[in-house]
């Protein structure tokens, strides 16, 4: 009796893609980053609208400087979104672009906290502006989460050794 030994072989291809050379980084709209930062865009139009929207306003310059406020940095973190998702940090190497954004999370997270206090105080129990403060305050959170994410890329622990 003869034996034979039947040895069957299968070759699978795959193909990868990478974010590296497109022309969009749709990954990062996936990412945390990407994420809280589509979440802070959001969030600061809803308060911006829900004040702008307001039938009536108790006080004109509180609310004027938190629909100012809102605005600016909802632009802001709309174009760093959107610098991100065109790759256009990498085409524009000259300004360090992790030390702006984290300033403008400094500045964005204090300057919407105080308007988000204003707003709070000012609202005379009319609900369309205390909504505007209320996502004013998340707005706050998700900054204050940005600024500390960011401050551990920016400032975080610098390895420094010294050869003796």
């Amino acid at each position: 009796m003869s034996h034979r030994i039947v040895t069957t072989t299968s070759t699978t291809t795959t193909t990868t893609t990478t974010s590296d050379g497109g022309f969009l980084n749709i990954g990062y709209c996936r990412s945390f980053p990407g994420l809280l930062k589509l979440a802070q865009v959001v969030t600061l139009m809803i308060a911006f609208l829900c004040v702008h929207c307001a039938p009536r306003w108790t006080d004109y310059d509180a609310f004027r400087y938190f629909e100012v406020v809102t605005l600016w940095f909802l632009f802001a973190f709309l174009i760093f979104f959107l610098m991100y998702v065109f790759r256009l940090q990498s085409k524009l190497p000259c300004i360090n672009w992790t030390l702006t954004e984290f300033f403008h999370y400094i500045l964005g997270t204090i300057l919407v906290f105080i308007a988000s206090i204003v707003a709070a105080v000012k609202s005379y129990s009319v609900s369309a502006l205390i909504a505007g403060s209320v996502f004013g305050f998340i707005a706050t959170f998700l900054l204050a989460v940005s600024l500390w994410m960011s401050y551990s890329v920016t400032c975080g622990s610098q390895q420094t050794s010294i050869g003796v």
